[in-house]
């Protein structure tokens, strides 16, 4: 745990401790919704150049539009608070299911190599866990992958944000309440506070573990998963000493999916004597069975017994 925030270690798939990391796996996205991975086959090198990188290409690009910007004018001269603007700056960069990398403005032969490598292996990871979620539902390898695709398979891109050291930061948010509208969101960050997520009713400060890549669960992650896994509303705070820097990948839906629930994850539809036939010979056990023979049902008219309450 990180503040208290679950840090799942994704080499314990491997041998004895499987069940015990998918467990924990599990707690993280049904009742986190946000946490960390270590272990998740993404070179620390290839994250701290990113990191590196991106810091530079805002400096030298980004930074000197943003001192022009409206926000930033609007906030220098502020006496009240600024509601409806956000303290950022950044840029967007599609991966899946083509990348346009290269239209990037001004952007570096090694920024562009470095987000070509990376984007690769932020695929694998995101498909990695999506396929873990659906392993503890229940549901086929692939499942969520394929909810997603559409025509063209799921969309995958990068946000690229900095939220700029801030004169007045009591007076606007870096970035304000929100949900993700996506699937499964992968999420690179400097030392620099300021990302809070809520947990019930406190907001829960993200603090970067060593070589740990953050993760937040969407909206379409939820819809998928008939509610068990849950987007949860997330802020960035602004800071007078600031400068964070946020590498956000987003694994998205296409925008032609149809998106619902899993079939399975669904409860049946079924009048309540059909059930206690089957509950009459299964009151002792698991309830989930009884779920999945309403759902399959073809029982026989049977009396029903008055003492299975």
């Amino acid at each position: 745990m990180a503040n208290g925030m679950p840090v799942i270690d994704l080499g314990g798939l491997q041998g004895k401790k499987r069940k015990e990391t998918m467990a924990r796996f599990q707690d993280a996205c049904e009742n986190w919704g946000f946490f960390q991975v270590i272990n998740h086959g993404i070179p620390d090198e290839l994250v701290d150049r990113m990191k590196k990188l991106t810091h530079k290409h805002h400096d030298a690009w980004l930074k000197p539009a943003f001192e022009e910007s409206e926000i930033a004018k609007e906030v220098a001269a502020a006496n009240g608070r600024v509601n409806d603007k956000d303290w950022e700056t950044c840029f967007f960069v599609q991966h899946l299911p083509a990348s346009n990398a290269e239209k990037v403005p001004s952007i570096s032969a090694e920024l562009l190599e470095t987000i070509k490598e990376y984007e690769e292996l932020a695929a694998e990871l995101a498909e990695k866990l999506l396929d873990l979620i659906g392993e503890n539902l229940g549901l086929e390898k692939g499942y969520i992958k394929k909810a997603f695709s559409g025509e063209s398979g799921p969309f995958m891109g990068t946000k690229f944000a900095k939220y700029p050291s801030c004169p007045k930061p009591d007076l606007v948010t870096g970035l304000r309440t929100h949900t993700d509208a996506g699937g499964i969101i992968l999420v690179l960050q400097d030392d620099v506070p300021g990302l809070q997520f809520l947990k019930g009713a406190d907001w829960v400060d993200v603090v970067p573990v060593p070589g740990g890549i953050f993760i937040n669960t969407g909206d379409q992650l939820e819809v998928v998963t008939n509610g068990r896994v849950k987007s949860i509303a997330h802020r960035v705070q602004a800071q007078e000493d600031g400068g964070r820097i946020s590498i956000a990948t987003f694994y998205n839906p296409s925008s032609d999916a149809v998106i619902g629930p899993a079939p399975n994850l669904v409860y049946p539809v079924y009048k309540f004597e059909d059930y206690m036939r089957v509950y009459a010979g299964t009151k002792f056990a698991d309830k989930e069975p009884r779920f999945v023979a309403m759902k399959d049902r073809d029982q026989p008219d049977t009396p029903l017994n008055s003492l299975v309450y």
